[in-house]
């Protein structure tokens, strides 16, 4: 869409003073524009229209695929979760980097339920497994093995 306003100056004249004189400056508005705002030619000004004067048009929402349940990078039995850290350069500039937990999936044997259960664990608590026991660390981190 364009509109046209009939503004204008010319140059100064040699006694100094900014004339009037009638020009035709064409804005345009912005394909992506949801704000109503029209640009001018001239650099970094910004005009806001009526809304009423711009043709209203169909936006339709894009069709996005069903969101996916993602697995978070937190291990059940634990609690260990991502640990912040700076990548130092050799200026010293520090960059912010996340160490991620080692999760693992497992198939463990589950004694009580005389199965085995697939779990997302990391190697920390895989040793704590081995070492105590699946019943003993699920009921310490209150997960119940049953609706696995």
């Amino acid at each position: 869409m364009a509109a046209f306003v009939v503004l204008g100056f010319t140059p100064a004249t040699s006694s100094g003073v900014m004339a009037a004189s009638s020009t035709k400056l064409q804005f345009t508005t912005k394909p992506n524009s949801e704000l109503g705002f029209l640009t001018s030619q001239l650099a970094g000004i910004k005009i806001s229209s009526n809304h009423s004067l711009i043709s209203p048009s169909p936006i339709s929402a894009p069709l996005r695929p069903a969101l996916q349940p993602v697995a978070r990078r937190v291990c059940p039995f634990t609690g260990k979760k991502a640990n912040k850290k700076n990548l130092v350069s050799f200026s010293n500039h520090k960059t912010k980097k996340l160490q991620f937990v080692n999760l693992q999936y497992k198939k463990v044997w589950w004694e009580a339920g005389k199965r085995f259960v697939k779990l997302r664990l990391s190697t920390k608590a895989l040793k704590t497994i081995e070492k105590n026991g699946l019943d003993a660390v699920a009921k310490k981190a209150g997960i119940d093995l049953r609706k696995e």
